[in-house]
């Protein structure tokens, strides 16, 4: 944990476990503009610059790691093909939708902080947390299916560094399950004749990414901006999910609007440098919750290395020539954990399930987020995650209506 003395201050432990994040969060953030045709150099300058960001407006309390959105995917990929492949309209509108969390930020400042406990009780906070690993549950299926045994070699791995070097009494090695389960597949990778060396080859080893100044267009902004209210919903979960980890209520302090400022402001500085929608990245919670190291500094650390990173395009096609399956077997350590965390956030809540009200609202929350169900509202359209938590809001504030009116939890015996 991060008040243990060991983990505390920039140290060469704390340094290599940032180091650590950075690989938790390099595939999926680069993965995002490879799909979409933004910079990958751009992409990780901004994940880093924006995490930096992110912990100044938020008091450097919260242990999160900001990367690439995939929410925004497709109205960027629709954007481009509309404008003859200029991804620069695309990234006005992010720069509109990053200003969109900012408004709500400042709404949510004079919100009493009773009326956000109210309305995101822990049978609406837990099944969402479940959710966010439930969802990324078949990204890690679908990198491990390409072969299992180095799949099922580096997970296992990995399961051995944290439970069996913890019981031989090397605590920090142990917290190191991530880094050490990725060179080892790698390793195993390169034996296995799978791991492609053309990239590293041809890449140069210093280089400037290639920063482009956003334009903007009123059909841009229409296909990229309400995609930021679902991504605001994401962000709640995103933030309790952290919180559940650390023992602490981020919602609280230092505010949720603290935290919609800081990823409402990273994600318009990426987008005025030609970068991606940046979002609390679900895949570092996980690695926090595996490791038990809270300390939000790691995170700062894993934000320069994002930001050296972006400068050496050489080690960056190093690390894109990771095969999936070695980081499937990863990610099903690190998704696993975060659907561990919702169960556990409604266990240390007493949710009582033999009362129909939190029974009915997360019964219908995990089958719509499971089922992925879709609803489609003029030009927004609804699914997942974000339709299954505003279903759950809803529900519960139409179940305990009286409650709200009077501003008492109806659970509070349980919760």
């Amino acid at each position: 944990m991060s008040d243990v003395k060991e983990f505390e201050g920039l140290t060469p432990k704390t340094t290599v476990l940032g180091i650590q994040h950075t690989f938790v969060m390099f595939g999926a953030t680069v993965l995002v503009p490879i799909i979409t045709g933004l910079d990958v150099g751009v992409a990780l300058f901004a994940a880093g610059v924006g995490t930096l960001i992110f912990h100044v407006l938020t008091k450097f309390k919260v242990p999160v790691f900001l990367g690439s959105s995939f929410s925004f995917m497709p109205p960027i990929i629709a954007v481009a093909e509309a404008s003859g492949g200029d991804l620069a309209f695309a990234t006005g509108g992010i720069v509109v939708a990053g200003l969109v969390y900012v408004v709500v930020s400042i709404i949510f400042r004079f919100v009493d902080f009773k009326w956000l406990k109210l309305i995101l009780p822990a049978h609406v906070t837990g099944p969402i947390i479940i959710l966010i690993g439930l969802l990324l549950a078949s990204v890690a299926i679908d990198n491990a299916t390409g072969n299992w045994w180095i799949a099922g070699l580096t997970f296992g791995f990995g399961v051995f560094v944290k439970i069996g070097f913890e019981r031989f009494g090397w605590k920090f090695l142990s917290a190191l399950p991530i880094l050490f389960a990725l060179i080892f597949g790698y390793v195993v990778s390169i034996i296995w004749g799978i791991v492609d060396f053309t990239p590293i080859r041809e890449a140069s080893w210093v280089g400037l990414p290639n920063f482009m100044l956003p334009k903007f267009s009123g059909s841009a902004m229409a296909l990229i901006v309400p995609v930021s209210i679902v991504t605001i919903v994401e962000h709640f979960g995103d933030v309790i999910a952290i919180g559940n980890v650390v023992k602490k209520d981020f919602l609280k302090d230092p505010g949720v609007h603290r935290t919609l400022l800081g990823d409402g402001i990273a994600t318009t500085v990426s987008a005025l440098i030609g970068g991606p929608a940046n979002t609390t990245y679900s895949e570092n919670t996980g690695a926090v919750a595996l490791t038990g190291v809270y300390n939000p500094l790691v995170m700062r650390v894993a934000a320069v290395f994002a930001i050296i990173l972006s400068l050496i395009p050489k080690f960056n096609s190093v690390i894109t020539t990771i095969p999936g399956p070695v980081i499937g077997g990863i990610s099903i350590l690190l998704f696993g954990m975060i659907s561990s965390i919702g169960i556990r956030n409604m266990i240390d809540a007493r949710v009582n399930m033999d009362d129909p009200r939190p029974l009915i609202i997360s019964a219908a929350m995990l089958v719509l987020g499971v089922g992925n169900a879709a609803f489609a509202i003029g030009g927004l359209t609804l699914s997942g995650l974000a339709l299954s938590a505003i279903v759950g809001i809803v529900l519960n504030v139409v179940i305990n209506f009286r409650s709200f009116r009077i501003g008492e939890n109806p659970l509070a015996e349980n919760e």
